[in-house]
């Protein structure tokens, strides 16, 4: 997958936009069981939600030899869609996860969490990344409306704080949620 990239930057760019676009966002994929956030479960499903996303990114980095670790947050999308916000009964997500690449003697942050079908579709702006600088979910949406608000910003971790997010979430989502890996889980019209 990074073949032929003569940097850790290029890896990391490489393997950004990889995550980003062909592992498709899907907040249905939400689970609070450790083994659906394996980065060869979500390779294998082909979609996920941010912190799968994260874990994958985080695994293909460490695989392709650029050091990276995952980093978490408690964001509120003040574009969250009508009906995710009428099953979750909220815009505040406490378990927010993206990534951190260590390029350039620097931690670089990279949230490959929405891919551009999606925000095209929804009217919303891509992360881009170039390896230099920190590329997370925008304040701003294309209309210059509130977007993304991060409330507070977690240390980073090397490895899934699995317990620490399964206990959050459960609160939300309920203690038994696994992926939603077919559609009829899913309201009509809003995949």
């Amino acid at each position: 997958m990074t073949g032929g990239c003569s940097s850790d930057e290029e890896k990391a760019v490489k393997l950004f936009y990889f995550v980003r676009d062909s592992i498709p966002y899907n907040v249905y994929m939400i689970s609070v069981f450790i083994e659906d956030f394996k980065a060869s479960r979500i390779l294998e499903w082909g979609k996920g939600y941010c912190v799968q996303k994260a874990v994958l990114l985080t695994a293909l980095g460490r695989a392709s030899g650029v050091p990276s670790r995952l980093i978490f947050a408690k964001i509120k999308n003040h574009r969250v869609p009508d009906h995710v916000f009428e099953k979750l009964r909220t815009n505040v997500f406490p378990r927010h996860g993206y990534n951190q690449f260590y390029l350039n003697e620097r931690w670089v942050s990279a949230a490959a969490t929405f891919d551009r079908t999606l925000c095209e579709k929804n009217g919303l702006p891509t992360v881009e990344f170039d390896g230099k600088k920190d590329a997370i979910l925008p304040k701003k949406d294309l209309m210059g409306k509130t977007y993304i608000e991060y409330i507070e910003k977690f240390p980073p971790v090397d490895d899934l704080p699995f317990d620490w997010i399964a206990k959050r979430i459960s609160k939300i989502v309920g203690p038994d949620k696994r992926p939603w890996l077919d559609k009829s889980h899913i309201p009509s019209g809003t995949e």
